[in-house]
C-alpha cells in the first residue's frame, strides 16, 4: 500500500507542472513583448529570464517525478515485487538511466528519494510564484 500512496503523491506533480508551465509561458510572452514594440524595464527582464530558467528546471524535476509516479504505480500492483524491482532496475540500467544494474536500497529509501524529487519540483514552483509576484510588483503603475 505504501508504494501506491507514494505513486499517488507523485501523481500530484502533474498539477504542479501545469501551473509552472503557465507561469513559464507568461514569462516567455512577457519577455517577447519588445518584439511588439513594448519597452521592458531591465529588472523585469531579468526576473523573466529567472522565471524561464526556473521553468526549465521545474520541467526537469516534473519529468523525473512523472517517470517515478508511473513506476511506483506499476510496482504497487506487482504480484512479485522482488522480481519486478530487479526488472525495473535492470531496464533503467540498460537505458543508461541508472549507474548500476542492482540497487540495494529498500523501498522505504526509494520512496523517500522519489518524494524528494517531488519536493524539489514544489520548491521550483514556489520560487517561480515568488518571482512572478516580484515581476508584477516591478511593473510601472499608470496613474
Amino acid at each position: 500500500m505504501t508504494l501506491y500512496v507514494v505513486a499517488s503523491l507523485l501523481g500530484r506533480g502533474k498539477q504542479l507542472e501545469r501551473l509552472s508551465d503557465g507561469l513559464t509561458l507568461l514569462a516567455l510572452a512577457y519577455g517577447l513583448a519588445p518584439l511588439l514594440g513594448v519597452r521592458l524595464l531591465p529588472l523585469a527582464s531579468l526576473l523573466c529570464i529567472a522565471l524561464l530558467v526556473l521553468g526549465v528546471l521545474h520541467k526537469y524535476w516534473a519529468i523525473r517525478v512523472a517517470i517515478d509516479a508511473q513506476l511506483f504505480a506499476h510496482l504497487a500492483a506487482s504480484r512479485d515485487l522482488a522480481a519486478d524491482t530487479l526488472a525495473v532496475d535492470r531496464a533503467l540500467y540498460e537505458l543508461n538511466l541508472k549507474p548500476q544494474a542492482a540497487d540495494s536500497r529498500a523501498w522505504p529509501a526509494r520512496s523517500q528519494a522519489a518524494l524528494t524529487l517531488l519536493r524539489r519540483q514544489a520548491v521550483c514552483l514556489g520560487l517561480q510564484l515568488s518571482l512572478a509576484l516580484a515581476t508584477l510588483l516591478t511593473l510601472p503603475l499608470k496613474g
